[in-house]
């Protein structure tokens, strides 16, 4: 398809996704947003107003996750690294990017999000506890880093769908980056695992690239100091929110070609939220469009799309 070929029709796909920042447009445009029902079957009525309208600053420029340092033009963030363990010892390397708790997110710079209230059901959320360090101690889930995350597009004009898609971590059937902590006051926290089972020795890549055998695939940088500390630089991706340029990162994925694409893990149990509802009350997850056949062309303004 060229990018002078737009009677196509649009493939949409549906994903998860942490909002990073809002950042400024090169070129203004007057774009009409659809209204919030698209992509669900609850009809318009039953939405609540946009969340610009609530709060003007949610048009951009501004950075949402506010834990860390945003390299707009690296499209990455340096956010900090935590350190917990399961139940049997093993080490698990973590980051937070969101939390149901509003004070906390406000204290330490996270996404305040209270749809994370809905997402207990089934295994979409996995427990864990505070030792007497503060430090989580999580009870299920395992990643495994090992595999070689592998993209084949498909033949011809069309990439997609991908003829191979490996990705580059799995987790087990109880891994999902939806943290519920027991003990302290049953907050649920987007904690994504980015290297699990090793020592600070084997993952520490401060001025080199990382082993993607051991640390999670859109990790560009990784420093562990002391005793659980340190920082771990993220790497973005480009979308648009009302119709606005964003930067956001996708860590985890409940379908493999998903998960391969956005360079995540592959969570299977992320598959129990319920989907379709967005924004309808007791809903615990929010859309994203992916655009697989839109305009191409490497010196098409407008292009956009997997293929």
């Amino acid at each position: 398809m060229s990018w002078k070929d737009c009677s196509k029709p649009v493939i949409l796909v549906f994903a998860l996704a942490s909002m990073v920042a809002l950042v400024p447009s090169a070129v203004a445009q007057e774009i009409t947003p659809p209204p919030p029902s698209v992509g669900t079957n609850v009809p318009a009525s039953y939405f609540g107003p946009f969340p610009s309208q609530i709060d003007r600053k949610l048009v951009g420029p501004v950075q949402l996750l506010r834990s860390g340092t945003l390299d707009i033009r690296k499209s990455t963030i340096e956010i900090p690294l935590y350190l917990g363990h399961m139940d049997d010892g093993r080490n698990v390397w973590y980051i937070l990017t969101d939390t149901s708790d509003k004070d906390n997110a406000e204290a330490l710079g996270l996404n305040h999000s209270g749809k994370l209230h809905y997402s207990n059901v089934g295994r979409a959320t996995r427990s864990a506890r505070l030792n007497r360090w503060a430090g989580l101690v999580f009870e299920t889930g395992t990643v495994d880093f090992s595999p070689d995350r592998k993209l084949v597009p498909g033949r011809g004009a069309n990439a997609f769908p991908p003829r191979v898609a490996t990705p580059g971590s799995i987790g087990d059937a109880d891994y999902t980056p939806l943290v519920r902590i027991e003990n302290a006051g049953g907050h649920v926290y987007n904690a994504p695992v980015v290297a699990f089972d090793k020592t600070a020795a084997d993952i520490r890549s401060c001025n080199r690239r990382p082993n993607y055998n051991l640390v999670h695939d859109r990790v560009a940088r990784i420093c562990p100091e002391g005793n659980g500390g340190g920082t771990v630089t993220i790497k973005l991706t480009g979308i648009f929110s009302f119709a606005k340029p964003a930067l956001y990162m996708s860590t985890e994925a409940s379908d493999p070609v998903v998960a391969t694409l956005d360079s995540g893990t592959f969570a299977p149990a992320t598959g129990e939220l319920p989907v379709g509802r967005d924004d309808s009350v007791f809903s615990g997850i929010e859309r994203l469009f992916v655009i697989a056949n839109g305009p191409t062309g490497r010196l098409n303004p407008q292009r956009q799309g997997l293929n």
